[in-house]
């Protein structure tokens, strides 16, 4: 899952073995020494804010774009008991990873979600952190270690960590900028030697019925939502993006509320649906086998949408709509889906690791990172 701009540190998250070997948390800006402390509370000592010359010369980077605020972040906080309920199943590619790490490894998970990935080697020791205050608790209240940090301004010292991982994160990152800049990051926190293990998704999936259920960003979007220019003072597009309509039920009568499960459907259907997403992609001017920017739904049922809570105001802001037919409600997340190459040109001008492995696995693009100085 992905992260965001702020530290939060509740005082169920607090107890973290290491952070007395970390000098530094990086908090909005300024810097600031977390003492924690027995009983699970902590401290955060304040000190001289950084002017901006002291501070990370890409700051505007460091600014979270409205897409991702509304389309990313909320839509977690919202989902969270939801999709940690679907989250559970480990990718043999990053278990294997895992479990060939040394023996002892400090393992830092950026963007860790309900941390399914968290103490799966129970000869490493594991810190995670994620934008989602509500999949943090989620991971503290299984007794792991983590904190609510930012993907593009880890709160770690430099060379911290043996090694570090960022799963199906980088795609939920609106600019390539952010992108970089997360890479960047993830290679910094790790120790000279130390590996980076990366997934994003994949624009070549394997099941193209998938992609053609998204819904398709157009160039109009995509220039005003995440532009040169500061992404909070464009106005929003006039269009109305809907959700490309799905299929009502697969073959076992379930509901499909998580686009990731949805099996292979008949032929008839296969042309439907491929119909209605060109369609839609050809009203909003776009190109849809060019396509990177998406909205991927994400079906919360009623009976797990809290009442007053964080889904009713996303349907008051038009941040979700109603399916009754479904009986859920439905929010639309941002991904920009990666193609074949474009990971390893993210770090191509990067002189401090290189690309030790590249593969794809489950219609996802991986590569691992050595850090090399």
């Amino acid at each position: 899952m992905w992260l965001h701009n702020s530290i939060v540190i509740t005082n169920s998250v607090c107890r973290l073995r290491y952070f007395s070997a970390m000098s530094e948390l990086k908090v909005d800006g300024t810097s600031s020494l977390c003492t924690l402390v027995c009983n699970g509370e902590s401290r955060l000592k304040e000190s001289e804010s950084l002017s901006p010359d002291q501070g990370c010369s890409s700051s505007n980077v460091q600014t979270t774009p409205e897409i991702e605020k509304k389309y990313v972040h909320r839509v977690y906080d919202a989902i969270a008991p939801h999709f940690s309920s679907t989250r559970f199943a480990k990718w043999p590619k990053v278990a294997s990873f895992l479990n060939s790490l040394p023996s002892g490894s400090l393992v830092l998970d950026a963007g860790c979600g309900n941390g399914k990935y968290l103490g799966l080697n129970s000869r490493c020791y594991f810190i995670g952190c994620d934008i989602s205050a509500p999949l943090i608790n989620i991971c503290a209240e299984r007794g792991n270690e983590v904190i609510v940090a930012d993907a593009v301004n880890l709160p770690y010292r430099s060379g911290y960590g043996d090694a570090a991982i960022s799963i199906a994160v980088l795609h939920h990152l609106s600019t390539e900028s952010r992108r970089k800049k997360a890479i960047d990051e993830l290679i910094r926190v790790v120790k000279k030697g130390g590996l980076v293990l990366i997934t994003v998704w994949a624009v070549e999936q394997e099941d193209r019925l998938l992609v053609n259920k998204w819904t398709p960003l157009t160039d109009k979007y995509v220039e005003e939502w995440i532009g040169p220019s500061d992404p909070c003072m464009r106005n929003s597009p006039s269009l109305t993006l809907e959700s490309i309509p799905e299929a009502e039920e697969n073959s076992m009568g379930k509901n499909i509320e998580d686009t990731s499960l949805i099996t292979k459907l008949p032929e008839t259907m296969h042309a439907t649906s491929r119909s209605e997403g060109n369609l839609l992609a050809a009203k909003n001017g776009t190109n849809v086998e060019n396509q990177q920017e998406f909205f991927v739904p994400w079906h919360l049922p009623y009976h797990r949408a809290e009442v007053g809570g964080a889904s009713t105001s996303a349907l008051a802001n038009g941040l979700a709509k109603k399916d009754d037919k479904k009986g859920a409600v439905v929010y639309n997340r941002y991904y920009h889906v990666f193609s074949e190459g474009e990971l390893e040109r993210l770090v191509s001008d990067m002189s401090n690791a290189v690309v030790v492995d590249r593969f794809y696995d489950k219609s996802n693009w991986c590569i691992v990172l050595e850090k090399t100085i």
